[in-house]
């Protein structure tokens, strides 16, 4: 099948210790430490690694300041990984590291990695819910979640020149095998891998009409995680960068805030998912950006 999910992520960073207390703080876990490396992991074992120099297999950053270097992709089988390593390799070069990644660059500059998929089994209990006519939860009343502790890397989504954006795009659908979902004319083409069925994993976005990261959304169990996730950071002192919301486009409810490591991180819940029967769509001009978001009037002053 190919591609089944992101796999890691690598970003350059200027201060190590406030991107690993930011990642704590928002959920994941710590798993190694040094003076000048950190990675942490979701609870479906995907790894974020942060750098204060990355090493050579790593391609230069396409923007100044902390930002995203490198995303790997998770492959099915052996054979698959062989066979998507020898297609990139026909007009790039692919250097194979000592843990099994096979790395390069795409179109924009930034670094793609393919190495085999480490998925780790999820064992998630989504908390009930009443409304009348279906109830739920008896005699149970709910407490606060705590420490949200984020599933998985769900999708990422990067910053490209309008420039060469059809070559950028062709890159990952022709060569990776990625599914054009919604195609965004005047904003950015969203696309699924193989394995996945998220309604979209990646997102290239000509919008900026410039290189960089734009988001890593992070999945979480449900709404309440995300309120009282995006709530815990602003406590701990980090900034929100876009209140609560659901998007138009993979209808997943959101809360961003913005990461020391480059771009912003997301926390997700409700995502659509898409099988083959989705059928491509393109939107001449650009959808509303929400379905809805949160709006109040509470500190208005009366006319």
């Amino acid at each position: 099948m190919g591609i089944q999910r992101i796999e890691s992520v690598t970003y350059s960073v200027e201060i190590l210790e406030e991107s690993v207390r930011f990642f704590e703080d928002f959920g994941l876990f710590l798993v190694e430490r040094t003076n000048d490396h950190a990675v942490l992991e979701t609870v479906a074992g995907q790894t974020v690694h942060l750098d204060t120099a990355p090493g050579p297999l790593i391609p230069p950053p396409v923007e100044q300041g902390p930002t995203l270097r490198e995303v790997v992709w998770g492959v099915d089988t052996v054979g698959e990984l062989d066979r998507l390593v020898a297609e990139i390799g026909k007009d790039r070069a692919v250097h194979e590291s000592a843990d099994g990644v096979h790395h390069t660059v795409d179109e924009t500059g930034f670094g793609v990695g393919l190495t085999l998929a480490r998925p780790r089994a999820l064992d998630v209990t989504p908390r009930p819910a009443n409304v009348s006519g279906s109830v739920g939860r008896w005699n149970a009343p709910l407490e606060a979640v705590g420490q949200v502790r984020p599933l998985r890397m769900c999708h990422v989504a990067l910053n490209i020149p309008k420039e060469g954006r059809e070559v950028a795009v062709a890159f990952y659908t022709d060569r990776l095998g990625f599914r054009p979902t919604d195609v965004v004319e005047p904003m950015g083409v969203f696309m699924q891998a193989p394995g996945d069925d998220d309604q979209h994993t990646f997102l290239l976005c000509h919008r900026p009409d410039k290189a960089g990261i734009n988001h890593i959304a992070y999945e979480v169990p449900g709404v309440d995680d995300v309120i009282e996730g995006g709530n815990n950071m602003i406590d701990k002192g980090w900034r929100e960068a876009r209140k609560l919301g659901r998007h138009t486009i993979g209808s997943n409810i959101f809360r961003f805030l913005h990461a020391p490591c480059g771009g912003r991180v997301e926390y997700a819940c409700d995502m659509d998912r898409a099988d083959a029967l989705y059928e491509t769509r393109v939107h001449e001009t650009a959808p509303p950006h929400t379905i809805w978001s949160l709006r109040q009037n509470r500190d208005a002053q009366p006319a």
